[in-house]
Formats: C-alpha cells, sequence, structure tokens
C-alpha cells in the first residue's frame, strides 16, 4: 500500500483564537499572524521554542509562561506535490491531532475532528489536484470550547480540572501530580496520504481458542472490502502462519464479506510472559483471492496463548505473612473467593510490574524516548506493564515491543480521576474512540486485561455515589469490548468497588499516608492485587541542577523553582500534595533528620525509596498468592521532577531501579521481617512454571559471617522458607545473599532492624551492596 509523508517542516500560525478576522486557510498570510517555522510531528510549544518565542518549559519556573497560550487558535499550512503517475483513490490518515481540528486541501474542507487519542482518517478526493497542492489545519483553543459548556453537580474532576471533562485529549496535559500543566496542541504523531486499495482484507482478529503444548486452535474473524462481490465470486482466505521453524497454513472458502475460521496448529509455540517461558509469536500473512487471483494480503502478529482472569467476590482480611517454625513451603493456595489473578495457559502467574506513564509532557517527543524506556522496561524485570489512564494510548511499537518481551499489558481507557459526563452526545464520543483503540490494539498477544478507567469508582464511592451509575465504565465500555474483543478480560475501573462496596475491593490502589514504609499501612493491607503502590524519591543531585537554576537549588522549602517541579502546584497550594514535604518526611522518618545538603538529601531519598520499592516487591512476593502481583509507580519521569518514578526525565537511574531490577529476578532469595522470637526468614521464591534448584548463601555484611546457606529444590510457582535468622534488638542489620540457579548468579539484601537509620552507616555499606551479582556503581547514586 503506497503511501506520501506530509510530516516534516509547516509553517505554524498563531493568535489568540477570534482576535484576528481569519476562518479560512487563505486568509493568514495578510492577517498578521504570528508565523513560525513547525516541525511535524510536533507541539507548538516546541516550535516557539526553536524559534526563540518561549523559554525551555522544562527550566525553573518557564512551565507556566505556557499558560497564555491555551487560549490561542494555530493553523498548521505546508505545501506538498503528488508525483506523476499516483493512484487516484488516497485518504489523508491524520494519527494524532491536538485536539479541535478542521483540515482543508486547496481550500476545500474535508474534515474535523475532536479527540486527540485516536487517529482520523478524512477523504480528500474531491480537493486532491494533480501536482501542487496546499494542506492546512486549523486548531481551536479546548480551553474556550470548554469554557463553552455547559456541566452537571453530578461530573467531577479531582484536582480542579473540570476543563478537561468534555475535552477527549490525554488528561495528565491539564496538570497531575506527576506531570505539569501543558494544554498544548499540535499534529503530535505522523500524517500522510495513504492509497486506498479496491479490495482489502479490512478487519482481522486473531484469539486462542485452545492451547497446549501439544495443539493449539486459533480463531479468526475477517472482514472484507471486495469491489465485485456476487454470485460468480470464487473467493479464499488462505492464512500461513510462522514462528522459527514452526509453521501453519491453513485455507478457507468465503462465503460471504464477513466470516470466521478455526485454524489447527501442530505442536505449536506458545506464548508465554517473562519468566515462565518464551514469549514466541508467529508472523501470519493473510491472504485473499478470487480463483487464482491475488486480491488483498495483509500480514499481523499473533500469539498461541490463553489469557483469564479468576476474580473472586470480597476483598480478605488484612493479613501479614509470618515466619514459620522449619522449612517447608510457604506460598498459600489461591482463595476462589478472594483472589484477582491472572493465568496464562492455565498456569497461575505471580505479577512483578510497573505503571507506564506520559512518556513526555509534549508527546510528539514519546517516539524518540520510546527505545530507551522499553529496554528500562525489560531490563527491570517486569512481567507486565499498567497503561495508565491519564495517558495517551502508546503507540503500536509499544505493543509490538511487549509482544517480543513477554510482557502483559494492563490497559486502562483513557479516562482519570473524573466523573464524566453522562449524556449520549459524550458516551458517543466514548463510543468511538473505544471503537478505534480496541480494534487497534486486540490482536496483540501481549494485551491482557482491559481497564474501564483510573480510579473513577473511588470519584462515585468518596462521594457517597454508587459507581454502578457510571454509563461509560459499565455500559459504553464493556459493550464495546464484548463486540469487539470478547476473548479478553474487562474490569470497569482500578480499582473496582463494586456497588461502591469497598469490602469488595480486590485489586488496591496503595497510597495512604505515605508514611514509614514498613507501618502498618503497609504490613496489614488485604488487597489481592495491587495496581499502584509508590514512594518518593528525589532525582539525582547532578540531574537537579540541570532543570533548578544554581540560585535556587537549595533550599528545598519556599522555593518557587522546587514548587513549579512539585507539579500540582500550577494553582494552588495544598499541603497534604506537597510531594516533596512529604519527600523530606518519609527521609526524617527513616533516618530522623533530614539533610541540610542537596548531595545528602537526594542520597538519603533515595535509599528510603530504594528500600521502599524493594519491601513492596518482596512482601508482594511473600504474599503468595494471598497477593498475586504488585504494580508499583512508576518505571519513569515524563518531564523533571521530584516524584515516585525510579529513572528520572534524563533516564539516570535512581537507586530505586537497581534494587528492583535485583528484586523481580524471577527466581529470588527473599529475606522478611522477623515476627516475635522467630527471626527473619529466607525465603526462596520461584515465580516459574518449573522446578528450580537453587544454591544460595546468606552473610552479615559487617562481619562476613556466613548465617545460611544450602541447595533446595523449590516446585514450580511456590516459596520455600529455608532458614530463619535472628533479628537485632536494636539498630540495623544488614544482610546479603547470594544464589544461583543454572550457573547464573544473583544477589540480594535485607535490612533487619526498624527506624532511625544512621545515614553514614548505610552510606559506608552501600557499596557492599552494589557490588552483589547485577552490580552498580555505588559512587554514582544520587550523584
Amino acid at each position: 500500500m503506497r503511501t506520501l509523508t506530509l510530516d516534516g517542516e509547516w509553517t505554524l500560525y498563531h493568535f489568540p483564537e477570534d482576535s484576528l478576522p481569519v476562518s479560512h486557510p487563505e486568509e493568514l498570510a495578510e492577517s498578521g499572524a504570528e508565523r513560525v517555522t513547525a516541525l511535524v510531528p510536533g507541539n507548538v510549544e516546541l516550535d516557539l521554542v526553536r524559534a526563540g518565542k518561549l523559554p525551555d518549559p522544562f527550566l525553573g519556573d518557564n512551565i507556566h509562561a505556557l499558560r497564555p497560550l491555551e487560549f490561542h487558535e494555530w493553523w498548521y499550512v505546508r505545501e506538498f506535490t503528488l508525483p506523476e503517475g499516483c493512484p487516484s483513490r488516497w485518504e489523508l490518515v491524520c494519527e494524532g491531532l491536538d485536539t479541535l481540528a478542521t483540515v482543508w486541501v486547496n481550500g476545500v474542507e474535508i474534515g474535523r475532528a475532536a479527540n486527540m487519542l485516536i487517529p482520523h482518517v478524512f477523504d480528500p478526493a474531491e480537493a486532491l489536484l494533480p501536482g501542487r497542492n496546499t494542506l492546512a489545519v486549523r486548531l481551536g483553543s479546548v480551553l474556550n470550547k470548554a469554557a463553552a459548556q455547559s456541566y452537571d453537580p453530578v461530573t467531577l474532576s479531582w484536582e480542579r480540572r473540570e476543563e478537561g471533562l468534555r475535552i477527549r485529549k490525554a488528561a495528565h496535559g491539564w496538570g497531575w501530580d506527576i506531570m505539569p500543566r501543558a494544554v498544548s496542541a499540535g499534529i503530535w504523531r505522523p500524517i500522510y496520504l495513504r492509497e486506498r486499495p479496491e479490495n482489502a482484507i479490512s478487519g482481522l482478529y486473531y484469539w486462542t481458542h485452545a492451547a497446549s503444548e501439544g495443539s493449539a486452535v486459533l480463531g479468526v474473524h475477517f472482514n472484507l472490502a471486495v469491489k465485485r462481490f456476487g454470485p460468480d465470486s470464487r473467493l479464499r482466505l488462505q492464512f500461513h502462519g510462522v514462528c522459527g521453524d514452526a509453521v501453519f497454513d491453513h485455507d478457507t472458502p468465503v462465503e460471504f464479506v464477513a466470516g470466521s475460521a478455526r485454524i489447527p496448529v501442530d505442536r505449536p509455540r506458545l506464548w508465554w510472559p517473562k519468566g515462565y517461558g518464551a514469549p514466541d509469536c508467529y508472523t501470519v500473512t493473510a491472504r485473499l483471492f478470487d480463483g487464482d487471483t491475488l486480491l488483498a494480503e495483509r500480514v499481523d502478529t499473533a500469539g498461541l496463548r490463553m489469557v483469564a482472569l479468576e476474580r473472586g467476590n470480597r476483598a480478605g482480611e488484612p493479613w501479614t505473612p509470618e515466619p514459620r517454625d522449619g522449612a517447608g513451603r510457604q506460598d498459600i493456595p489461591p482463595d476462589p473467593e478472594t483472589q484477582f489473578l491472572f493465568r496464562v495457559n492455565g498456569v497461575p502467574v505471580q505479577v512483578r510490574g510497573t505503571n507506564w506513564v506520559p512518556l513526555d509532557a509534549f508527546h510528539s517527543r514519546d517516539a524518540e524516548r520510546l527505545d530507551r524506556a522499553l529496554a528500562l522496561l525489560d531490563d527491570s524485570g517486569c512481567n507486565m506493564v499498567r497503561c495508565w489512564g491519564g495517558n495517551v494510548y502508546e503507540s503500536d511499537q509499544f505493543y509490538d515491543a511487549c509482544d517480543r518481551l513477554g510482557i502483559l499489558v494492563w490497559q486502562d481507557f483513557a479516562f482519570g480521576c473524573c466523573r464524566y459526563p453522562q449524556n449520549d452526545a459524550f458516551l458517543d464520543k466514548v463510543r468511538a474512540e473505544a471503537e478505534a483503540v480496541v480494534v487497534r490494539l486486540r490482536n496483540h498477544p501481549s494485551l491482557a486485561l482491559w481497564a474501564g478507567d483510573n480510579e473513577i469508582d473511588m470519584c462515585y464511592a468518596v462521594d457517597g455515589l454508587n459507581p454502578e451509575q457510571n454509563r461509560i465504565s459499565r455500559e459504553v465500555l464493556p459493550r464495546v469490548v464484548h463486540r469487539l474483543d470478547p476473548w479478553r478480560a474487562y474490569v470497569p475501573s482500578s480499582p473496582h468497588i463494586p456497588g461502591g462496596d469497598e469490602s469488595r475491593m480486590m485489586e488496591q490502589h496503595l497510597w495512604g499516608p505515605r508514611t514509614y514504609y514498613k507501618g502498618p499501612f503497609y504490613t496489614r493491607h488485604n488487597a489481592s492485587f495491587i495496581g499502584e503502590i509508590g514512594y518518593h524519591g528525589c532525582p539525582n543531585a547532578s540531574s537537579v541542577r540541570r532543570f533548578i537554576d544554581r540560585e535556587h537549588l537549595w533550599p528545598w522549602e519556599g522555593n518557587p523553582q522546587w514548587k513549579a517541579h512539585n507539579t500540582y502546584h500550577w494553582r494552588h497550594d495544598d499541603v497534604d500534595r506537597d510531594r516533596i514535604r512529604l519527600m523530606a518526611n518519609q527521609v526524617r522518618e527513616t533516618f530522623g533528620a533530614v539533610p541540610d545538603t542537596l548531595e545528602d538529601f537526594a542520597l538519603a531519598s533515595q535509599i528510603v525509596q530504594a528500600e521502599a520499592k524493594k519491601y513492596f516487591v518482596e512482601s508482594a512476593r511473600l504474599r503468595k498468592w494471598r497477593t498475586s502481583g504488585v504494580l508499583w509507580w512508576n518505571l519513569l519521569d515524563g518531564w523533571p521532577q521530584f516524584s515516585d518514578a525510579v529513572v528520572d526525565h534524563y533516564f539516570t537511574r535512581k537507586l530505586a531501579y537497581e534494587y528492583l531490577r535485583r528484586a523481580q529476578r524471577p527466581v529470588s532469595v527473599v529475606i522478611g521481617d522477623a515476627a516475635g522470637d522467630l527471626g527473619a526468614p529466607v525465603v526462596v521464591c520461584n515465580d516459574t512454571r518449573t522446578d528450580c534448584g537453587v544454591a544460595f548463601r546468606v552473610w552479615d555484611a559487617d562481619t562476613g559471617e556466613t548465617l545460611c546457606g544450602d541447595t533446595v529444590n523449590v516446585p514450580a510457582g511456590a516459596n520455600w522458607q529455608t532458614a530463619l535468622i535472628p533479628a537485632p534488638r536494636s539498630g540495623c542489620r544488614l544482610l546479603l545473599a547470594e544464589w544461583r540457579v543454572d550457573g547464573e548468579a544473583f544477589g540480594g539484601h535485607g535490612l533487619l532492624g526498624g527506624p532511625p537509620l544512621d545515614l553514614a552507616q548505610y552510606r559506608a555499606r552501600l557499596p557492599l551492596i552494589a557490588a552483589l551479582p547485577r552490580p552498580f556503581d555505588p559512587e554514582e547514586a544520587a550523584r
């Protein structure tokens, strides 16, 4: 299929909306509007920065300079040439228009759009000319559009973002606790002309009907666009699948323009998530024939796997895992009444994963950051990633990578922390968006779950309303999923609160008071699955110097630039949401005091964050299967800030990243907390589907004394307690562990004892932790 890219340099005009008499592209040249050269894909703010019209919004408190631009209209204009001999059947594909767009070709309006989150396709046939053409795109002010709407009492936006309720745009852009207010506009994804063929396999949906090591059945549903269909048609579809040296072929007769088939596959290569097997994918070529004449062809990826979400009816009782006297199996069988458990090909999966948030505040830069972010996701040992509902829907490249890497995807629909309008007109927009998203993503074997939104059940329940009244998550979205992707699990919200009854909330977001990370809130929870949990960590001092001016580097209190990168405070002060103060309090709770230099503050904060996140992952593993997974918040910052991320915006790893990549190995030695006089348990966690022989040793970091060591055979999917180690009555004891699986070495550590810890002592011990297998440079920690 031929395409003609329209990316590259455009001319960009802008002015406060309706301040100039411009309603048509031909009026721009004489309007007096400011113009700059723009890059597409792009965002208008980035073009203004390149033109010297705007300071870098990521530096200091420059982010506030964007506010007046929210009321502007923006006009993109460029010329292009249709080469001779080009086909006459073209469609204009706009993969990302942010947001309120009108499109002209040669002065003829060919379409409008009002959703940033999905592609838009227009027919330019009546306007295109051979040779030279002009394309123009107007983007209206979303603020003015929002201000002209009416809002019902049931609608609500946490953190005062009501202007986003009726505008289908990435929610974080209105300002969030993890992202700045950057409302923006732009042609943010590629734009191009695409040949429209006369015959096409217009829709193809693969699902796994059955899967075992010996055989599998791949289901397929198809829709065809055929120029000539009649009694003389001899249509047939031919499927050819390849995965390494495994091949299948199947022909099916076609009697109508839609239908389905089941393709038997002998000795299949199944798709497994990371740690449970190889993520084998088939490249499937589908060819449409009329007799012996090839009419159309398309290539897709399919994975032979069955993913199920098993959910109970209620949350369990608050519970803390306790050591037992003696060695033996420690995990608890799943409880059908309280479980929130993923199975892949019938095997229960202990989830170790993270939340995926915006790659950049300006989404035209997502593509240039994606590969490095995916490398971090893979290296960190995650077997699931949750695509958070305040973001855009990620690119095809993201899901392709998750397919290859064996990383399950939990996909929120793009709704978060609001009670959205419930009228039919808005629901129609939601339905169209969901249809586009589901059809685009449903063939990815990594896609495990659709979730209706982020925390909107909570938005209802907190005000005494019943979340079942939310027509978006209870009516529109599940019907779209059932119609277009019926073999995939759906939950209405994350977390889901059936009927507003929190006693039935099995998946939970564990934020709470954000106090000491081993306090009762974190040790006595009853979550069957943890969808969000986080802890703050200051970026490296060198990173802070990249976005804070020298005169504002320190102290942090009363500092306008630190406040700007605290993100929430674009409009108002809210002590409860002051992330920097929370970060300082967490340092104080752990070390007894807050350091008085940036370098020491960054190190202390990163130590606390690293120990906390490591504890959240390891404690969830020790609770297997009472808690079947944890998705920690979060991997990477989308702009320079003080946050829960374990990698900052400049891709500098915090200490927490290094601890997590060790804690998330499929087979891991975990040193738990002591209980009473029994001491601290040493538990081998086997999150694989094969029995593992594990040779391990645990020793005291200060004395070098070996405290325990053995070779144990741990059953598939099990936890095995091997020993108990006395805990100190006071102070802090650092234990180091090393283990081998199939000749490969791994390492980790455990910290016994409670606060206050000694920062100087921890700093001195850090090289011992860093030198374990999968080493890192302790001199770079927080520098």
